[in-house]
């Protein structure tokens, strides 16, 4: 079984992969291969080249990671969500061996850890300039190939390089900092016998979306059979300003017969397009 994520080695990506594998057993069955951002993780899925893949969509202090959830909807028509993994991150701020944390001129890392670590970098490093990287790991290699005084945002596995030193540890602007990371796959997860034993992802759009009261009649389907929404959130559609898909993560699952299926069922009447990303257990 060949399993992508984001990589270089090092990433939080990575280490949510490794600690789902080995939590279900599977560690010494899976061909591991990193991939440079995470829309080339969904691509891989798409086209088959990995059999399964860890992806991040969503963090207790970002929300959603756009990227994830755009690719997802937009260009992986086949790829369903299987699973998920709640990791807690520790983020460091690493650099080369001898450069002092008022040295530093820039800090390079992931868009989310840059944005998590907000008041630290402002209150530490007021003059140093962020930028974004593909990965954290690829920050840090970045920066360790670079001969200015530079750092990044990463976790601790990532120091673990020759030439890397930790300035700063648990540097996130909240104490308890989770990422939430889905498991992918071109096949559905394998159906239970009861409906209320895991979760399901749905998108809709369309159809009234301009009409007063149109997303309270959608969200109705599900309220008026008790079924409850741990997740709602909306994207551009792409077609023209003021039009989205709205994404929601629900209790229960929609591959069997029961409530929320019924509930998916009668949500078309007010949709023009819905699509169950996935079913799966918690």
């Amino acid at each position: 079984m060949r399993v992508g994520y984001l990589g270089p080695a090092g990433t939080f990506s990575e280490q949510a992969m490794h600690q789902s594998l080995d939590l279900a057993k599977l560690e010494g069955e899976a061909e591991v291969v990193p991939l440079p951002t995470v829309h080339d993780v969904i691509s891989a899925v798409q086209s088959g080249f990995v059999d399964r893949a860890i992806a991040p969509i969503e963090n207790s202090v970002e929300g959603g990671v756009n990227e994830v959830i755009d690719a997802l909807v937009h260009d992986a028509p086949d790829v369903s969500i299987i699973g998920e993994y709640v990791l807690e991150i520790n983020t460091c701020l690493i650099a080369r061996e001898g450069t002092a944390l008022s040295d530093l001129t820039a800090v390079y890392s992931h868009p989310q850890p840059l944005a998590q670590c907000a008041s630290f970098l402002r209150r530490e490093l007021p003059n140093a300039a962020l930028h974004p990287s593909d990965s954290t790991a690829a920050a840090v290699e970045y920066i360790l190939a670079s001969d200015q005084p530079l750092g990044a945002l990463a976790s601790p596995a990532a120091a673990r390089q020759d030439g890397a030193v930790v300035l700063a540890e648990s540097v996130a602007d909240h104490e308890l900092l989770e990422t939430r990371f889905i498991w992918l796959a071109r096949e559905p997860s394998d159906s239970p016998t009861d409906a209320s034993s895991g979760k399901s992802a749905i998108i809709f759009s369309g159809a009234g979306d301009g009409s007063p009261g149109w997303l309270l009649d959608c969200l109705s389907e599900f309220a008026s059979r008790s079924i409850n929404l741990t997740r709602i959130e909306s994207r551009p559609e792409r077609l023209e300003l003021g039009q989205y898909i709205f994404l929601i993560d629900i209790e229960g699952r929609v591959d069997v017969p029961g409530p929320p299926a019924d509930a998916v069922a009668a949500l078309a009447a007010h949709c023009q397009q819905v699509r169950v990303l996935g079913s799966y257990p918690i």
